[in-house]
């Protein structure tokens, strides 16, 4: 019978640096399932569920190349809540399914579940362990609306539908600041990696 994964939830709010630190554990020669890319996964061009999107919201949702208009949703679900409630029961259960495969046929010593919503969803329910990367609001905003050119309303809006900063630290098992001098940030991930290491050996 083969051994289920350790498995580390890496979460974050939005501009927060979570694809930074993910990417420090991959070169260490750690998978890392990205949560954000099975929701792009699940809607590519001609699947169920972008069809069933666009019957919803309207063919004007999918760009010309027949890819959803990614901007567009979430112009339209961050400004209504109950479009938003029936986006996320349609997409869930997709995501985690899409997830649950990768993660099961990780090799690497441990796995990393990158994830924004880890707590929003039902996600942190897949893994032993939660490794929080932590920056303040008003840097969350922007470094956000520097790398993406978003506007700061948008992203506070974002920041404003997802669990809080403060329940987020409260909830987490290891924090990593990513306000502080990014020198350290290498020698940090290395002793992270060291501890899940050790967890991953002694489960």
């Amino acid at each position: 019978m083969k051994k289920s994964p350790f498995i580390v939830g890496l979460t974050g709010g939005i501009g927060s640096g979570k694809s930074t630190i993910a990417e420090g554990f991959r070169t260490l020669g750690i998978v890392t399932v990205d949560a954000d890319y099975a929701s792009r996964a699940v809607v590519e061009p001609n699947t169920p569920a972008l069809k069933e999107i666009a019957a919803h919201f309207g063919n004007d949702i999918i760009l010309a190349n027949g890819q959803l208009d990614r901007a567009k949703l979430r112009d339209v679900i961050f400004s209504d809540n109950n479009q938003k409630i029936w986006l996320e029961a349609l997409l869930h259960p997709l995501i985690r399914g899409w997830i649950m495969q990768q993660l099961g046929s990780a090799k690497s010593p441990y796995v990393i579940l990158e994830s924004p919503l880890l707590y929003e969803t039902d996600q942190h329910l897949l893994v032993n362990t939660i490794l929080l990367i932590d920056l303040p609001v008003e840097l969350q905003i922007e470094r956000a609306s520097a790398r993406d050119n978003n506007d700061e309303q948008q992203i506070q809006r974002i920041i404003d539908s997802q669990m809080s900063r403060q329940e987020k630290l409260k909830r987490a098992d290891w924090i990593f600041d990513n306000a502080i001098n990014k020198d350290t940030m290498e020698s940090r991930v290395e002793g992270l990696h060291h501890e899940f290491m050790a967890l991953a050996t002694a489960t």
